[in-house]
């Protein structure tokens, strides 16, 4: 039967009785969409075709000795968690509209993308989410990409190992026009966290049943259906049985020093003293350090970062209606929006992120994250949420202010922040804190079937 994308239940991609079209899509269906592959280490490449024949043969090549199915991926982390056997390097391909032009495909093949904002192109969507001219961009991004190249892994020897293969087999009319470098960060219980020193990449949309089955649910159900990130590949030998994900690629540069600076200065206007001073950062979040969300008083000891929480009690008293991580996922409305986030950092820093050293010894610059995410549409979902959600200062209420870390555009509405936790009085109204993010470009990309790929 069709692999019915709107099923909410998770998908058991192992049981005895999965149909044949569900077994088809994962075997032809990229890894690290619907289960993100790990990315300790992470080469990232942009590639430029001049070459139709050269190009699709090399892409071809990859998806043949390269790449592996998103089945081979889980049956891999089955076997880890079961016999601790290290599973394969991840190797992903995504292209552009300019990518697809360039391998040969027609205006007529690009009017069956259904999202507009892939038609179009990162560069022209600029005012929809309020992004830096292109400009401004570092230069690989102000040039035609046609495809990115994904090479992720667990320790750094294979992912430099494929890196040089695959470069060493770029055909001679390609181009590498540039290229990043992902390395996670960890504090120390384990868990991953970005250069702000804050635990990331906890709160996802999950679709593969074992992964479900290990989160509590008692308040937020965190199983979503296969529709949020896949669709039909418009271009491959059979759209009804291979699957592809929309995906955004954007580097954010990040100015750890400003950020922290932005910590102290709210605390000191708020009055906190001691341990509550922690609180001026899980505001601007939504989360403390450690993860713990800032609707709950503490995180268990010994305990997993929660993600079993709503905001439906709270009013503003605990997290305020500004905060990252309310801003990017209310909860209570629109699931339907929600992306499934690979993102990795970048950037290599002397300091501990996670530690209360001051300012002055924090970077300014030259790191930040790498964001990425798969999208069934880029236009409902990621700018959604960037333009909707993030920059807008009414959103859920009028004058809540900018995503304190995402948001882009003109911060002239005043905030306010509770006082103490859990009550309704709010601090006087005062200027929203400083932009500390900075894009500094990107391109949106299709991740194709391996059965596109393959019949190249």
């Amino acid at each position: 039967m069709p692999v019915d994308l709107t099923n909410a239940q998770p998908l058991a991609w192992d049981s005895a009785t999965l149909d044949t079209d569900t077994k088809v899509m994962l075997d032809n269906l990229q890894p690290n969409i619907l289960r993100a592959h790990v990315r300790e280490h992470l080469s990232v490449l942009f590639i430029r075709f001049n070459d139709i024949p050269e190009g699709r043969r090399f892409l071809r090549h990859l998806a043949e000795t390269r790449m592996k199915s998103a089945r081979k991926h889980l049956e891999e982390i089955r076997d880890f968690a079961t016999s601790r056997t290290s599973g394969s390097p991840y190797v992903g391909v995504g292209i552009s509209k300019a990518g697809y032009r360039d391998l040969g495909h027609s205006v007529e093949d690009m009017r069956r993308f259904g999202d507009k904002a892939f038609r179009d192109g990162m560069k022209r969507r600029v005012a929809e989410v309020n992004d830096p001219a292109v400009e401004q961009w570092e230069n690989c991004y102000q040039r035609e990409i046609h495809a990115v190249i994904l090479i992720g892994d667990a320790t750094p020897e294979p992912v430099a190992a494929l890196r040089e293969e695959i470069l060493g087999e770029l055909p001679a009319g390609a181009r590498l026009l540039g290229e990043e470098t992902g390395q996670g960060m960890r504090n120390p219980a384990g868990d991953g966290i970005e250069h702000f020193g804050y635990v990331d990449g906890r709160s996802q949309p999950l679709f593969v049943k074992d992964e479900v089955d290990r989160e509590p649910k008692k308040h937020w159900n965190p199983a979503f259906p296969l529709g949020n990130i896949l669709v039909a590949d418009p271009l491959a030998p059979n759209p009804g049985r291979h699957f592809g994900s929309y995906f955004v690629f954007r580097k954010l540069e990040q100015d750890v020093r400003a950020f922290k600076v932005i910590e102290q200065d709210l605390a000191d206007t708020l009055g906190l003293a001691g341990a509550d001073r922690d609180r001026a950062g899980a505001m601007l979040i939504g989360r403390f350090k450690d993860g713990t969300p800032i609707t709950a008083k503490a995180r268990p000891a010994g305990g997993p970062v929660s993600n079993d929480f709503t905001f439906d009690a709270d009013d503003g008293g605990k997290c305020p209606f500004s905060g990252h991580i309310r801003k990017t996922n209310p909860r209570s409305f629109g699931r339907e929006v929600l992306m499934a986030r690979r993102g990795q950092t970048y950037g290599v820093r002397t300091d501990d992120p996670w530690d209360d050293s001051p300012p002055e010894t924090r970077p300014s610059g030259e790191v930040g994250l790498l964001f990425m995410a798969f999208n069934s549409s880029l236009v409902s979902q990621f700018e959604f949420t960037q333009h909707t959600w993030a920059n807008n200062p009414d959103f859920q209420q009028p004058g809540t202010g900018h995503d304190p870390v995402i948001g882009q555009g003109e911060r002239d509405v005043k905030v306010t922040f509770p006082k103490v936790w859990g009550r309704p009085e709010q601090s006087p109204p005062q200027a929203q804190v400083g932009q500390t993010v900075t894009m500094k470009g990107g391109e949106y990309f299709f991740m194709p079937s391996l059965a596109y790929l393959r019949a190249l």
